[in-house]
């Protein structure tokens, strides 16, 4: 099967290393693959949109999934539907339409989305880029802008093929230890080679948006909490360089899938046409210093002041609502040669100050973020390393190199850390190994079960190795 020894990174294009990147096309090479491993074991990767280094493995292999990218099964005849299988937060009412699909792990949402919406469906949770496979989004348990309702991707799959250690292939269930164990897992304990995920009914392609401005943080947090659970999809843009009476001011969008009644009449003609606009691809080679203070205050100015104070009903395609980046190919580029650091983390409802702090003390060291997003979680997820918890999420893109940038993140873990929160695993490329047991309260049950799966260590990353998960 193709192998090649390469540099790998992650989407914020840090922390690089060398590995043997082999590229199975069946369901065999994906076991001989794992057998050949070697003695610094592998890693399964997708799409390479995890921003640290969960998808590396430097001087052992990296396992591109893509190549198994098949859609076996739709099936949309289900109408019994009593609840998620979670029974959590956003099931569908009695007798509502059940649709699922089984793909191979190397299918992305994208190419779910191609097909599932010109039938009337959607993939049941979406991040803020669909240039993700079914097996990442499992592995680290995505979340999107509907956690509040529909909790994380990994509530939604029915059932896995997972190729353990052993060279085996063996069909996971929700709801079992092993289950939880890979949810969120980050790809150690095994390949997911296939999965059954339930699907969400839609009349149209088309979103039904509110957008309002917030004055500052105590705002925009008021605005959630009265009124979120009207809304499907929620999420603010934050400005984190607003300082004074103005801090945490953002921008607040909210939706719904649009109904077919919604649409003018010309649009009711081809309700569900899925055509995502593209710009020009960011250049291979940007300046470091492109992304600074000034010129990010300057977009953060012209954002806010350009979005509405209020309106209501505007539709927008999915695209535009979801993924607005995915529109200017390899745009983690335009942060140049040095790559950017993406910092997430939550914070239980009930610690709102540890939350203002946090986010006056990033605006305070002046960390240009332009892409600065805050959201509410709903109930957490089983997966024992899945990052949701019910609480405020706050998510930032900083350049690499910033000076004393770490340090200061540094600083940022030990509060979170004491406000019983936690730093999203799939996110990261340098948090401290001695805060992750602190927040993940799970961890020893999931070393146990990897040391009883895997104990020759086959499946390892330059994650795993730094946390020692």
């Amino acid at each position: 099967m193709p192998a090649e020894t390469v540099s790998v990174t992650g989407w914020g294009r840090t922390a690089p290393s060398v590995a043997r990147v082999v590229r199975p096309r069946s369901y065999e090479e994906a076991v001989e693959a794992v057998r050949g491993c070697g003695r610094r074991g592998g890693i399964a990767r997708g799409l390479g949109r995890a921003y640290g280094d969960a998808a590396q493995n430097a001087g052992g292999a990296v396992l591109d999934m893509t190549g198994l990218d098949r859609i076996h099964v739709i099936d949309t005849t289900g109408a019994s539907a009593t609840g998620s299988p979670a029974g959590g937060a956003g099931s569908p009412a009695r007798g509502a339409a059940c649709g699922t699909v089984l793909c191979d792990a190397g299918v992305s949402l994208h190419r779910l989305m191609e097909v599932l919406l010109p039938l009337g469906w959607f993939v049941p949770v979406t991040p803020g880029t669909r240039y993700v496979t079914v097996g990442g989004a499992i592995g680290a348990d995505i979340h999107g802008k509907n956690h509040h309702v529909s909790g994380s991707f990994s509530r939604h799959v029915l059932s896995l093929d997972l190729l353990t250690a052993d060279g085996q292939v063996r069909t996971v269930e929700r709801g079992t230890p092993l289950f939880d164990a890979t949810a969120g897992g980050m790809g150690l304990t095994g390949v997911i080679l296939s999965a059954t995920v339930r699907l969400h009914p839609v009349e149209t392609s088309l979103m039904t948006v509110d957008t309002e401005r917030a004055t500052d943080l105590d705002d925009l947090m008021a605005r959630l909490t009265a009124t979120d659970h009207r809304y499907r999809y929620s999420v603010a843009w934050i400005d984190l360089l607003a300082r004074g009476a103005s801090t945490g001011r953002s921008v607040l969008t909210r939706g719904d899938h649009a109904p077919l009644d919604a649409l003018p009449a010309r649009t009711r003609r081809a309700p569900l046409t899925f055509r995502p606009g593209q710009l020009p691809a960011a250049p291979l080679h940007m300046p470091d210093r492109l992304l600074g203070r000034a010129t990010v205050g300057l977009f953060n100015e012209l954002w806010y002041r350009k979005a509405p104070r209020s309106r209501t009903g505007e539709l927008q395609k999915i695209s535009t609502f979801f993924h607005p980046l995915d529109g200017v190919p390899h745009w983690n580029r335009i942060y140049g040669r040095s790559g950017f650091v993406q910092y997430q983390f939550v914070i239980g409802y009930g610690k709102e100050d540890a939350l203002r702090r946090i986010v006056r003390r990033i605006s305070g060291r002046g960390c240009p973020s332009f892409l600065a997003v805050l959201k509410r979680f709903g109930e957490g997820d089983p997966g024992w390393l899945s990052f949701p918890m019910p609480g405020w999420t706050l998510a930032l893109d900083i350049p690499a190199n910033l000076p004393g940038l770490g340090g200061f993140l540094d600083e940022l873990d030990e509060e979170v850390a004491a406000a019983d929160g936690r730093v999203y695993l799939a996110k990261d490329s340098r948090l401290r190994p001695e805060l992750i047991a602190s927040m993940y309260p799970r961890l020893g049950d999931f070393r146990a079960l990897r040391a009883e799966l895997d104990p020759r260590g086959v499946f390892v990353s330059d994650l795993s190795r730094r946390l020692n998960l």
